[in-house]
């Protein structure tokens, strides 16, 4: 049940028992006669201590209402601003609750100290697969609390539980379940089918056709050189966590990308994986020259200019890059495009991983229960439409009622026979010198450069495999 609904009913049932008490003195007859003065004494005597019981039930109705709930929130490619008006809007619906908002680009560097010295946020908006790997680290570490019994509760506001809310398929996944135990510790959030995106302009002046297969893929690649546009770029390495994950599952199928993400003995060394790392590797002889140097934290909007400069044409990324993107030059024409990662296997179909971000509560958190209560508000239609101002859509039915432009040609990719993939590696507990992603992604600068040959960066991945399955937890 809802804290405030609770709080309500205490409140209602104390003024209840109050007028009653203090009504308990009257014949109900307002026209009698006055009765003596010292029985009036008497009576008003009576009557204050219901008033006075009805006052210390109101100062500790009052102290229970009355909270500060710490909200720290990733601000990513969306802005803060959408986080401050949530806030408000979760305030404005939960009479006596102030959240004390903390919204930063560099959340990891603000909350960290303060969480050292045991004095953590309520709720935390921090996805996995950072550099700094906080929400990683937490869960390693047992710190985070179960959310499994949010799914049950109904979303404030409306008369449906959240796990009804939600979109089928992102409760089933190591992303929300960390532990591979059916146990939720995070709570989706604002979801991004990720693909390959495109100048479609381009494709109208040119005449060409979008691939839908890898031979197309390169057919098409080496058709644009011979006009001087690369194939392809990316921003960094680590956007190849969700373009991996897709080529790894169309290769294979669900059941081979579980294995690759529980670290299965012999897994990256399989003939489906080694597809995948050729594949990469090929890719990187079409991958447009200057993109490797800029592939960093600090120039990689350079990289996502060239596909708005007609310099590149296919860059893997999620649905915030328009907004990113969004006061970028750009040639005459352009237009966003946007496709599904091709087949790797014959007569297969593309495949997109569908990434999205984590919400969480601390198990050290002071204030849990309200914290629940924010994680369920986040469902809500109020918060949804909210956050879709700002290009965030959460994965609850019925979002697409809130999309127009450029974000419906994107959140139709599944619609348009796509397969949608989701999930990441499994939790394990920490391997000093060890780091997954950066093994199998961050190596991808340098197979792309030459410094390093398939065979190498497949073995290494296979032997951080290999460390990690024996740290499953």
């Amino acid at each position: 049940m809802k804290l405030k609904k609770v709080v309500s009913s205490i409140t209602a049932l104390t003024m209840t028992a109050a007028l009653l008490a203090g009504c308990g003195g009257s014949t109900g007859n307002t026209e009698q006669a006055p009765a003596p003065e010292a029985d009036n004494t008497a009576s008003q005597t009576e009557q204050e201590a219901p008033k006075q019981e009805e006052t210390k039930a109101d100062a500790e109705t009052s102290a229970v209402e009355e909270q500060v709930l710490k909200v720290a929130a990733f601000e990513g490619g969306y802005g803060a601003d959408m986080w401050s008006e949530v806030a408000a809007a979760f305030e404005a619906s939960h009479p006596g609750v102030t959240v004390e908002l903390t919204v930063d680009k560099k959340l990891e560097d603000v909350i960290s100290p303060s969480m050292k010295a045991g004095d953590y946020p309520d709720v935390v908006h921090l996805a996995t697969g950072r550099e700094a790997a906080l929400t990683e680290t937490l869960t390693k570490e047992n710190a985070l609390l179960p959310l499994t019994d949010v799914l049950e509760m109904t979303v404030p506001g409306e008369d449906v539980k959240v796990k009804d809310k939600i979109v089928p398929g992102f409760l089933d996944t190591l992303a929300t379940n960390p532990y591979g135990d059916g146990v939720t510790y995070y709570a989706p959030m604002f979801y991004s089918p990720c693909g390959l995106f495109y100048n479609a302009g381009l494709f109208k002046e040119k005449g060409w056709e979008v691939p839908t297969t890898w031979e197309e893929m390169w057919a098409l690649g080496d058709t644009a050189a011979a006009e001087g546009i690369a194939l392809f770029t990316y921003p960094t390495t680590g956007y190849f966590d969700a373009f991996t994950y897709a080529t790894l599952s169309s290769a294979g199928g669900s059941d081979f990308f579980n294995k690759c993400m529980t670290y299965e003995d012999g897994i990256w060394e399989s003939e489906n994986a080694t597809k995948v790392f050729e594949l990469i590797a090929k890719l990187g002889e079409y991958t447009e020259a200057t993109t490797v140097a800029n592939a960093n934290n600090d120039n990689f909007t350079k990289n996502q200019q060239l596909i708005l400069d007609n310099k590149a044409i296919f860059c893997p990324n999620g649905t915030w890059l328009p907004g990113e993107m969004a006061d970028a030059p750009r040639e005459d024409g352009f237009e966003w495009g946007f496709m599904a990662i091709p087949a790797v296997n014959e007569g297969g179909a593309g495949c997109s991983f569908c990434w999205f971000e984590q919400m969480w509560i601390p198990a050290a958190a002071q204030n849990q229960d309200m914290a629940k209560e924010f994680v369920a508000y986040m469902y809500s239609d109020e918060a949804a439409q909210i956050f879709a101002k700002a290009a965030a859509i959460q994965p609850i039915t019925g979002v697409s009622d809130y999309l127009e432009g450029d974000n419906k040609l994107f959140y139709s990719i599944y619609d348009n026979g796509a397969t949608a993939v989701m999930g990441g590696f499994a939790a394990t507990a920490p391997v000093e010198g060890v780091n997954m992603l950066d093994t199998l992604c961050g190596t991808v600068n340098s197979i792309v450069s030459g410094d390093k040959t398939v065979a190498e960066w497949q073995a290494a991945v296979e032997e951080a495999s290999d460390k990690l399955r024996a740290a499953m937890e």
